[in-house]
Order: C-alpha cells, then sequence, then structure tokens
C-alpha cells in the first residue's frame, strides 16, 4: 500500500504539535490534519486500513508527506483551517466549506459602534479581534458586551431623537443611545471603551474596574446589579483562564523565510501572512555544489529574487541575517509591488514569531529531504552512471514493461523516476494495436509510440530508459529509437530470473552484487513498472468481462440497456423479444436498431 512507502519519513515526524499534508498525484494536496503529537498522529496512519472508504481512499492515493510544526495545538488548528481554504484538499470534509474561524468587529467607523462577527479583519477604519477558538466564544463574547456593557446590535441609524427605546433596552441589552435623553453620547463612548478593553484582550485592567464597580453596587444595597457584574466577572475569569487570547487582528501582510544550509544543500521555507492569518507554507530546495555548505545570507540573496520572480510581494519580508544586498532587493520588490517594500530582521518577540517559526521548519525539513533517503538515491544513480558509462547523471528514468495473458488483453506501462523518486503523475498506460503480439513486437510498438509524442511535444528526454526484458526486448527498443532518429539515448534490460542488467555495447550482461544500491533502484522501478502493467491489464480484463452484448449497438446506451435488461431478463430475452415490444421499450428507430445487429450475427 502506498502509505507504507511513507513509512521512514513518518518515523522521522517531529514529536510536536503541528500540520500534515498527505500529498497526491503532481504533488496536489489530498487532505490536512493537526496533530498534538506528530509523530504518534502519523503512526496511527500506518494501521488505518479499513476505517471508513475515505481514509482507504486517501491512504491509496497519498504519494507523499509534508509537515509544519507550530507553537502550540491551537496554532495548529487555525494553520490547518487556513491551509484548507487556501488548497481546497479533496479528502477535507469539516471544513472545506466558505465558513472561518470567527472574528469581531467593533464599528469604530460609526457614531454609535457595534460589535458584529466578522468572517475575515479588513483595512476599513474598524477594530478587529480574534480569530476566536471555538467558534462559541465569539458569540458568548457579543453577548456579554450586550448584559454588560450596553451596545447597541440594531442596525437603525441613531440620531438620539427617536421617541422611546425599543424592547433591547426594556430588557437590559441596549443603553439605548437612540433617545439623548436616556443615554448620552459620553455614556455610550464609555460603554465602547470598556468593549475595546474586552476585545483587545486586556481582560486583567477590566476586571479590575468590574470589580470596584460590584463593590460600589453592593454597598449601595444594589445587589441584582452586583449579581449581574459578578457572573460578567465569571464569564471574563473563563476567557482569560482559557488562554483564548483576543488581541487585535494584524492586518498587515508578510513573508517570513527560514532557511537551512548543510553539506548537501540547502531548505528554505516561507510562511505567508495575511490579512493577519497564515495562509500557507511554500518550501524550495537547492543543491550544494561539491558538498559545499553555503551561508544562509548568501542563499537568503539568491533565493528572494527567485521566489518573487512570478509571486504577489507582501510589504515587508521578514529574514533573520542582515543582508549586504538589502538596498538592491528592496529597490527591486518594491518596483515590481509599485509601493515600498522592506527587508528587515525582526527584533521584538512578537515580530519574530513567524520567522522562528519558519527557521524551524527549514531545520526540520532538512534532513528529510538530504537525510538517508535522498542520500542513497543520489549515490545509486551515481554508482549506476559509473557502472553503465553513462555521459551524464542519470537524473530521469524511464521503464517499460508488457503484461498479457496468453497473448490477449495485451498492454503496457510506462513509469517514471525523477531523483530516486518515482513521478506517479507521469504514468501512461498503452494498450497494444492490432492483432495479438508477442512481448518483443509490443516492446517495439510501445517505445515507438511514446517517444514519437514526446518529439512532437518537445518534451525533453530522458536520461536512461530501462527495458523489462532481455536482449530481445532491448534490441526491439533500439529499432524504435533508430526509427526516430533517437538510437544515441541509451536503453538497458533488466531480466527477471538472474537480475542481469543486459546493454547494447557488451557482449555480456553485467551482474552487480545482490545488495548494490543501483540494483535495488533498477529492481524497485522495474516492479513498480511490472505492478502498474499488471494492474491495467486485470482491469481491462474485468472491463471486458462486463461488457454486455448490446454495448455494440448503436444508439443504446446504458439507460436504454438497463431498461431491456429489466424487461427482457437477459441479452437473449433481447435477442427473442419482437419488434412491438422493443419498441414499447426503447422506441422504434432503437428498436429497428437492436434486430439489425442481431440480424448480422445470425
Amino acid at each position: 500500500m502506498p502509505i507504507q512507502d511513507l513509512k521512514q519519513e513518518i518515523a522521522r515526524a517531529p514529536e510536536q504539535p503541528g500540520v500534515y499534508l498527505f500529498l497526491g498525484r503532481g504533488g496536489g494536496t489530498l487532505y490536512v490534519g493537526k496533530a498534538t503529537v506528530l509523530r504518534d498522529r502519523l503512526r496511527s496512519y500506518l494501521g488505518a486500513w479499513g476505517a471508513s472508504p475515505r481514509i482507504d481512499a486517501l491512504l491509496t492515493e497519498a504519494e507523499a508527506l509534508e509537515v509544519v510544526v507550530t507553537d502550540s495545538a491551537v496554532d495548529a488548528l487555525v494553520l490547518e483551517n487556513n491551509l484548507i481554504k487556501q488548497r481546497l484538499p479533496r479528502y477535507n470534509i469539516r471544513l472545506r466549506d466558505d465558513k472561518n474561524f470567527p472574528f469581531l468587529r467593533l464599528t469604530t467607523s460609526e457614531a454609535f459602534p457595534r460589535v458584529m462577527v466578522a468572517r475575515r479583519a479588513e483595512r476599513d477604519g474598524n477594530l478587529y479581534a480574534g480569530p476566536f477558538l471555538p467558534a462559541s466564544l465569539a458569540r458568548r463574547s457579543i453577548s456579554l458586551a450586550h448584559r454588560l456593557f450596553g451596545l447597541r446590535s440594531c442596525n437603525e441609524e441613531i440620531t438620539g431623537k427617536r421617541d422611546r427605546p425599543c424592547l433591547e433596552y426594556q430588557i437590559g441589552r441596549c443603553l439605548a443611545p437612540c433617545v439623548d435623553t436616556i443615554c448620552p453620547a459620553g455614556q455610550y463612548r464609555a460603554a465602547v471603551d470598556r468593549t475595546r478593553l474586552l476585545l483587545e484582550g486586556r481582560t486583567t485592567e477590566l476586571i479590575g474596574q468590574l470589580e470596584q464597580d460590584m463593590r460600589g453596587a453592593a454597598e449601595a444595597e444594589r445587589f441584582e446589579h452586583a449579581a449581574h457584574l459578578r457572573d460578567a466577572l465569571r464569564t471574563l475569569g473563563q476567557l482569560r483562564d482559557r488562554h483564548a487570547r483576543m488581541s487585535p487582528a494584524r492586518v498587515g501582510d508578510r513573508d517570513a523565510i527560514g532557511v537551512k544550509t548543510g553539506p548537501a544543500g540547502s531548505v528554505i521555507q516561507v510562511f505567508q501572512m495575511r490579512g493577519g492569518r497564515v495562509i500557507d507554507r511554500v518550501e524550495l530546495v537547492a543543491d550544494s555544489e561539491a558538498g559545499q555548505t553555503e551561508s544562509e545570507p548568501d542563499v537568503l540573496e539568491a533565493a528572494i529574487p527567485q521566489f518573487y520572480a512570478d509571486r504577489d510581494v507582501p510589504p515587508e519580508v521578514h529574514v533573520a541575517w542582515r543582508l549586504d544586498a538589502s538596498p538592491v532587493l528592496e529597490a527591486w520588490l518594491s518596483e515590481r509591488a509599485g509601493r515600498r517594500v522592506d527587508v528587515l530582521v525582526p527584533r521584538t518577540a512578537e515580530r519574530r514569531g513567524l520567522l522562528d517559526l519558519a527557521t524551524r521548519n527549514a531545520a526540520l525539513a532538512y534532513p528529510s529531504r538530504f537525510g538517508g533517503g535522498e542520500m542513497a538515491n543520489y549515490e545509486a544513480l551515481d554508482r549506476l552512471r559509473e557502472v553503465l558509462a553513462l555521459p551524464s547523471f542519470p537524473r530521469r528514468v524511464e521503464c517499460f514493461d508488457i503484461s498479457t495473458l496468453q497473448g490477449s488483453d495485451t498492454v503496457a506501462s510506462l513509469v517514471v523516476c525523477e531523483d530516486g523518486r518515482m513521478r506517479k503523475g507521469e504514468y501512461r498506460k498503452f494498450r497494444i494495436r492490432g492483432a495479438p503480439l508477442d512481448d518483443v513486437a509490443s516492446m517495439r510498438e510501445v517505445v515507438g509510440r511514446r517517444y514519437a509524442r514526446l518529439l512532437e511535444s518537445g518534451a525533453p528526454h530522458p536520461d536512461l530508459i530501462l527495458i523489462d526484458g532481455g536482449a530481445g526486448q532491448l534490441s526491439a527498443a533500439y529499432a524504435a529509437l533508430k526509427e526516430l532518429g533517437l538510437a544515441n539515448l541509451v536503453a538497458v534490460g533488466l531480466a527477471k530470473k538472474e537480475e542481469l542488467i543486459v546493454t547494447r555495447d557488451r557482449a555480456e550482461p553485467i551482474a552487480l552484487a545482490p545488495h548494490h544500491p543501483s540494483l535495488l533502484l533498477l529492481r524497485r522501478i522495474r516492479d513498480e513498472a511490472h505492478r502498474f502493467a499488471v494492474t491495467f491489464q486485470r482491469s481491462a480484463r474485468r472491463r471486458r468481462d462486463l461488457r454486455s452484448g448490446l454495448d455494440d449497438i448503436a444508439g443504446i446506451g446504458p439507460r436504454r440497456r438497463r431498461a431491456l435488461l429489466e424487461t427482457f431478463g437477459s441479452v437473449a430475452g433481447v435477442r427473442r423479444a419482437g419488434r412491438e415490444a422493443l419498441s414499447a421499450v426503447v422506441g422504434a428507430r432503437a428498436a429497428d436498431a437492436v434486430l439489425a445487429h442481431f440480424a448480422r450475427e445470425c
């Protein structure tokens, strides 16, 4: 199962809170999840087969895994929601709608502000707080603002000249600024100021004011009002104890770029914040030349122009090192954005939070990118270049396999491996055309079709072609390449039994040790091509076996075919039916087509 191929990556996952992403064919995001401990959560997928059809489908299609660590489980929850909204993964159901964790908006742009729920923070002159997790805290905070401070909830234009207040005033949920003799503008502004304290998270200051008011109400024997203040203090205490920090939402957009360098290369993590929320993370990888470790500032100076060449530029780009090229980079970025752009090294802990997160994720991603798996693949390909005396490093390998059952239903498969990783998005299937062919003739046809299409499209050719078979199949492949003028491409065959590498230039095959890394890599690619071909051949045979005798009749589609079989019970019953009976089910023209079809078979 594909999820088992990710076992080593799961074993290297950090034991920290964060978000994980399962990626499918072509790098598309299949699922985004959160975890308090990433490694424990990901391990649970190894034994999750059969839990539900959705999980089974996810485990079958997952081909790659990415993780993003966060400071807390709550931060992981927020980031998970933002990534789902940004990437729309197929297997995320709970959060795929257009909802979001809510903000609260204090409409300070109005003369008599209100508190309202908002789905995002905007630059409109109002005060925003949030996001609120869980969302019920937002509703409770609005209710508290109404009950405790008396802010209005209506949509009326407030002039203060209304004859009498509405029911909200009667039940104690509004100060009635619509009647200036009841609530002057100054009294309402004081209530707004206290609501601002609530939304800004200055609960300690607000609690101190309310405790003083509660004691004053009790001393004045206004016990009902004192009890009301006591209940409000309890709610504020719960909000503070649950660490729901309702700080004003910062709308400033910025990117934070974290870097981890080493002898194998560099990993760059870019966290993008838009509208006060981290909406995405982009990872860039740079290989090292001759094992030399580049300095982080040099990597940043090279990465920033490449990253923003085709992306939107935020007002601020945060980096961990002061760059000598900052003035030039800022001028270039400002010209691209049409406004001032600053490349900054943040100093305060609050502003460094996102940068520290990006740097920590880059450090965690480095081992997975340049650790044992990547280096082992590089070593296997480099040694294969030496064994086969290839003119260049074989980064891209394409492998062909033929599958047949006693000469019928012959199909072929093509799989692609780049840098030791299978590129499932580039796999191809072939049906062998014409009369049944043997494996040698089928291989010639498939290789010819594949590279004739590459010539037409102008796509790059592989560094190595791997043929599942011996000298006969390899000769057929070279014959097809020669017809296309591509005889300079390098192809080798890998025989199944002896696992010998057959080449065109050597009379004797190459025998490598059973555990030679290059042989293990070639076997893995060959076995994947065989699996893919057999799967396709079985599905083709199954579709053939399930075909009905009515499928070849013009004008008889799935709906009419179903109606005929339900009415007459079988194809034999349809064959025996007369024109009148057939016309009653599918109409006169289709009935004539059915009769003509069976008449030709007789």
